[in-house]
């Protein structure tokens, strides 16, 4: 692939993701479709990717994005469930889902079968969490789905590399693939334990915003790189660091936050958009390289294992969710479950980016040695991928309004956020009052009176949200004070831009003031998009 085609893929994935945005339609169906129509006009070029850096490539900043943003408090809290999923179940799926693909398919070896087993073993829950927010699912539901997303990429890697060298007849043993998946899990862990302080440590200390965000690039990257350089499991030791990072980013400076998150948000979003726009392309290219298997045949394999992972996926999470709970330790430290809860997170099992990418480092020689049936194992995890996209993705919804489970308490979680937010102000006024004290920070009583007014509206601004509403427009107090609060910015931008056009200012200058009305702005919006 060369740059221009490089160019030309990005581009066109990020503009069709942008596209389904305004349409009903989920954005990876959406690259999908259209990956597979551009694949059959005249001049579009064939899109291939080298397996040796496809996992090394696109899988450590998508798990360190998700790090980053999940709890670390929440996960382990909910350790048990997370662990039975992450790694219980898709060893469970590797092997089910491999042998019922060995039987399922003739002539596929069981080896082969495994390898594609450990492919679509690990779901990858983000959009599933997305959807869960967005429904107001319960909190310990949706962690459990990130926390399952967070590891189990870790295991099915680590199941992946053990059936691959059985398949390429490496003569690796049961004792032996135990024990290469002890190093990797506590290689990978070790690996990122030894790495997160350090680099928290070099990121305050460079103190500055553009070389935190440059160093943030690349952790993922080195985690990921010195994990495999010693036989441990990348994915677990960018795993743990991202969470430490995320659990302690309120000690760098603002400028560091809001510009890591904005870049790491248009790097998930180009490279998730970017796989999937790559399914399409590379679809019909898999399909005539199936050889011995025609296509009717193909896909009625592909409608086994589609129903054969989904199947799987219940019969792992029911009795992982009840049997632990024949003990009275367990029922005493987790809350009660009914059947509605295992009923979504089986539901929510989606496969994505990881198992694509994992089957896109399939190699098509190892060793001297062919991979038998290469071209059908990757046509089955596409079809996997893309069932699973349209019918879980798409039913997910309405399956969770059916069951009308239990959502958020939003009243709750506000009125948590104004006790917060009070102690915090009663903090910072004693604070103030300390330092105003002294008469080395004597401030104009104006000026003094104005930091006292901001920590009042921040202090109120929670509290006016449990409040009425006007009955005109719906609106809390506090909404309408965001609302005329950026009509005023819009008007002084206008005001800013204008006397830049009348040469009274220079861009220098405008850009200076705009940058202020932009971080009030943006506090404003971040306010508005956490209700």
């Amino acid at each position: 692939m060369d740059a221009l085609q490089l160019v030309a893929l990005v581009a066109a994935s990020a503009a069709i993701a942008g596209l389904a945005r305004r349409t009903p339609v989920p954005a990876p169906l959406l690259l999908v479709a259209v990956g597979l129509a551009a694949s059959y006009v005249p001049g579009v070029p064939d899109y291939t990717l080298d397996p040796h850096i496809v996992l090394p490539l696109i899988l450590p900043p998508l798990l360190y994005t998700a790090a980053v943003d999940s709890s670390y408090l929440d996960l382990r809290a909910n350790i048990r469930p997370v662990a039975l999923l992450s790694v219980g179940y898709v060893l469970f799926a590797t092997v089910a889902v491999g042998w019922l693909a060995y039987v399922l398919v003739p002539d596929l070896p069981l080896t082969a079968a495994l390898v594609l087993g450990a492919v679509v073993a690990p779901p990858d829950a983000v959009a599933a969490t997305a959807i869960a927010r967005k429904l107001g699912l319960p909190n310990r539901i949706t962690t459990i789905l990130q926390g399952e997303s967070l590891v189990n990429d870790a295991t099915a890697i680590t199941a992946y590399k053990v059936a691959l060298a059985a398949a390429v007849g490496e003569g690796i043993s049961w004792a032996g693939g135990v024990g290469e998946f002890a190093l990797a899990s506590l290689g990978g862990i070790g690996v990122g334990l030894v790495l997160m302080v350090p680099i928290h440590w070099l990121r305050r200390g460079l103190g500055d915003s553009l070389l935190q965000n440059t160093l943030s690039l690349l952790i993922p990257f080195v985690a990921y790189a010195a994990a495999e350089e010693v036989g441990a499991s990348g994915v677990l030791a960018v795993v743990v660091v991202g969470l430490f990072l995320g659990h302690r980013a309120w000690q760098v400076d603002f400028a560091t936050r809001l510009q890591e998150e904005a870049v790491w948000k248009m790097v998930a979003f180009i490279l998730e958009s970017a796989v999937f726009a790559l399914i399409g392309l590379q679809l019909p290219y898999v399909v005539q390289g199936l050889g011995q298997y025609g296509m009717g045949e193909a896909v009625g394999y592909a409608v086994g294992v589609f129903v054969a992972v989904v199947v799987v996926r219940f019969v792992w999470v029911y009795p992982a969710t009840f049997l632990p709970r024949l003990s009275g330790r367990v029922r005493n430290r987790e809350p009660g479950v009914d059947w509605k809860a295992p009923l979504v997170v089986g539901w929510a099992g989606m496969r994505g980016v990881v198992s694509l990418a994992i089957a896109f480092s399939i190699p098509v020689v190892t060793g001297g040695v062919e991979f038998p049936a290469r071209n059908l194992v990757l046509f089955l995890t596409f079809t996997t991928v893309i069932g699973t996209l349209v019918v879980q993705g798409l039913t997910l919804p309405p399956l969770i309004r059916f069951l009308k489970l239990p959502g958020r308490d939003r009243y709750a979680e506000t009125l948590a956020e104004a006790q917060a937010q009070s102690e915090a102000s009663r903090a910072a006024e004693e604070r103030l009052d300390a330092l105003l004290a002294d008469e080395r920070n004597a401030l104009p009583q104006p000026l003094a009176d104005r930091l006292r007014t901001v920590l009042e509206r921040r202090r109120n601004a929670v509290w006016e949200r449990l409040g009425a509403v006007n009955e005109v427009t719906g609106e809390t107090a506090d909404d309408t004070y965001r609302r005329l609060s950026r009509e005023m910015i819009d008007a002084e931008r206008e005001v800013f831009v204008q006397l830049r056009d009348a040469r009274r200012i220079d861009d220098e200058m405008m850009r200076t003031l705009l940058r202020r009305l932009d971080l009030e702005e943006a506090a404003a919006y971040r306010e508005e998009a956490a209700d």
